[in-house]
């Protein structure tokens, strides 16, 4: 990852279950702008079990509300046989390609295709065998935060550390699909930083990007979004995805964003230099005889800024002139 904010668009389901679709979707992120795209490894199996009991089913107000978990994940996983090709399009396209794995047959898998980064999803920051496994591996760890309260965090993190393993990146999430952004609460975001001592950065579901953007302001280095060639696909994913033309303006707001930052400098910029002609300083604004005393009427401070700095003006009110002076003449010292 590079110092400027690593963008990741997340493919997740809306392949719409096609190959075709997965492949020109990774293509339109790399035109977006996108540094990253990120893709889920599971099976229906791998994740939840074939089962019709209410706990299986899926309630508490979400877009997936009745429905079954495995048929969900049955419709939304990414087919292991399509993950080769994915990762070979993805580096022709110039984007680092990585996954979210969901069991650790699904790290075998990955390692196998030189997975690059391992992302831990909201809903697995709990599996702490999991993220053991992971962090083993010795690869940059990013882990969303959706779901978890403070211990919950610090159990992942120290699991990461406890391994050798500290290139941690912590993801401000809202599990909300979409997010209301008055949720978002990026302000986790510079406390993450602080109180785990990671890199910091957002798994965004809002819709829109003003989310991104401030939480750039507030020191993400990482922004991940879901990413739809077209919301009429449809899917499991697709009403909080951004299409084509919405990300790739998030990804130039974001870009923006960073250049707005600059650095903590006190040294002006040459433009600025130049703007300082406009600044205040002392000029003569009434004629002046030799042996008349300098007044507020007649010594002013006034745009541009080519004479005195105005600081001196109460030092030079009451002195006498041993010159002529001329109505628009710079006030300088070494003309007294």
């Amino acid at each position: 990852m590079s110092n400027s904010v690593f963008i990741i668009a997340e493919l997740s389901a809306n392949h719409n279950g096609k190959l075709s679709v997965a492949i020109d979707t990774i293509k339109q992120a790399a035109k977006c702008g996108a540094d990253a795209i990120k893709i889920q490894t599971y099976t229906a199996d791998t994740i939840t079990l074939n089962c019709d009991r209410d706990d299986f089913v899926i309630k508490g107000g979400t877009i997936w509300d009745g429905r079954k978990l495995y048929d969900l994940y049955l419709e939304a996983f990414t087919p292991w046989e399509w993950h080769a090709e994915i990762f070979r399009v993805a580096k022709e396209e110039g984007l680092v390609c990585f996954s979210s794995p969901f069991d650790s047959t699904a790290v075998d898998f990955l390692e196998s295709l030189g997975n690059p980064i391992y992302k831990i999803a909201s809903f697995e920051i709990t599996d702490i065998p999991l993220i053991e496994y992971v962090a083993k591996k010795n690869k940059p760890v990013i882990i969303s935060t959706g779901i978890a309260e403070f211990e919950d965090i610090k159990l992942a993190v120290e699991t990461c550390r406890n391994t050798g393993n500290n290139d941690i990146t912590l993801l401000k999430c809202t599990s909300s699909y979409p997010a209301p952004i008055e949720e978002a609460n990026l302000l986790m975001i510079p406390e993450f930083k602080n109180d785990f001592m990671v890199k910091v950065g957002l798994s965004d579901h809002t819709l829109g990007n003003i989310a991104p953007v401030v939480a750039t302001a507030l020191g993400a280095t990482v922004i991940e979004k879901h990413f739809i060639l077209d919301r009429s696909l449809g899917g499991p994913d697709a009403s909080f995805s951004l299409n084509i033309e919405e990300f790739k303006a998030m990804v130039q707001a974001v870009r923006e964003a960073e250049k707005s930052l600059g650095n903590t400098t006190y040294e002006l910029t040459k433009k600025q230099l130049e703007g300082k002609q406009f600044a205040r300083s002392l000029y003569v604004s009434e004629d002046i005889g030799k042996g008349e005393k300098y007044t507020d009427k007649n010594i002013r401070s006034v745009r541009p800024g080519y004479g005195a700095h105005p600081k001196n003006l109460k030092n030079i009110i009451g002195g006498t002139s041993d010159k002529e002076w001329k109505k628009g003449d710079r006030f300088l010292y070494d003309n007294k």
